[in-house]
């Protein structure tokens, strides 16, 4: 009898163990970042540790990490390496015409933090259940002098597929602070876009290939960019495999027809790749500029037909 209770006992505590761990949790570190765990095990990183001038090249900008299939590592670059402005999942343009804090119109970068930066201010919401989990977070885009010219509401959303692979919404309303502000880059500095680990541009991107609409799955190494490739426009998306820790993993990025078009795309070996567009934001929250992606990423390979099959239902 008493070995039954303490048997009984023990898978109790098992069950409330399994189910604590169960499903998605949020695990913050005080002023640096935010982990997202998916049954115990890292999924998601935000970086969101504030600008410090002293360290400026590692605080300018909160963005996105994304772990391996065991939580441990990540297959996205942060500071440092190979163009260190690329950092995970971000957003942000090269060319922001603003009014400085005199009044004078001029061009800041929110893309490479030259004479501007963007800086986290506050989670506004956050939630994580068995099969979701997101989060809404202010961040401000400032000139170096500190003065906001734009309040962007950036929104995350995260789920895992049936197949294993982690979807990733991303959502961002941006207003402007000023009278208007101009958004506006080129192809490789500008827009929403994704950079895998360092890794592959150290070590493997000669086995980087790209899936595109009509293309199909490209060879090894081979690329394609707006400017020298017009069909690099207007995609509804276009997929990344890339190797980091000897392992494949495939980034599917759709697109939406609501965002501002035209649109221009993007890609590297060492693995970056996205699109941006050009466009002019007025004052207030009713002129806000909002874009939606969504990011499909998985440990393997995928097919042009398996891309096509996201597009169509993130278009749903």
């Amino acid at each position: 009898m008493k070995l039954f209770k303490v048997t009984t006992l023990l898978s109790s505590i098992f069950l409330i163990t399994q189910s604590a761990s169960a499903g998605f949790e949020w695990v913050d570190t005080e002023g640096k970042f935010t982990d997202l765990k998916f049954d115990g095990k890292n999924v998601i990183r935000y970086m969101y540790e504030a600008m410090a001038p002293e360290d400026r090249e590692r605080t300018y900008k909160p963005f996105h990490h994304v772990y391996d299939k065991d939580g441990k590592d990540f297959i996205t670059k942060g500071a440092g390496g190979r163009y260190t402005h690329h950092r995970g999942i971000y957003y942000g343009f090269a060319k922001c015409g603003v009014q400085d804090s005199s009044g004078k119109s001029t061009t800041v970068d929110t893309w490479h933090c030259k004479r501007a930066y963007e800086q986290h201010v506050e989670t506004l919401a956050q939630e994580a259940g068995d099969d979701k989990a997101w989060h809404k977070v202010k961040i401000e885009w400032r000139l170096d002098d500190g003065t906001p010219f734009a309040n962007e509401y950036r929104t995350l959303a995260y789920t895992i597929a049936d197949d294993g692979a982690l979807v990733v919404d991303f959502m961002s309303s941006l207003e402007s602070l000023q009278d208007e502000i101009s958004i506006d880059g080129d192809p490789q500095h500008a827009g929403f876009q994704f950079r895998a680990s360092n890794e592959v541009n150290e070590k493997t991107k000669k086995q980087t290939y790209y899936i595109r609409p009509g293309d199909g799955k490209d060879e090894p190494g081979k690329t394609k960019n707006w400017g020298g490739d017009k069909n690099m426009t207007n995609l509804l998306w276009k997929g990344q495999c890339v190797v980091v820790g000897g392992n494949r993993y495939t980034t599917v990025y759709l697109d939406h027809p609501d965002n501002p078009k035209p649109s221009f795309y993007s890609e590297r070996d060492y693995g970056r790749f996205g699109s941006y567009f050009k466009t002019k934001v007025k004052k207030g929250k009713e002129n806000s500029l909002n874009v939606k992606y969504r990011l499909n990423i998985k440990a393997g390979e995928r097919t042009a037909e398996e891309c096509a099959a996201l597009s169509k239902e993130f278009l749903k």
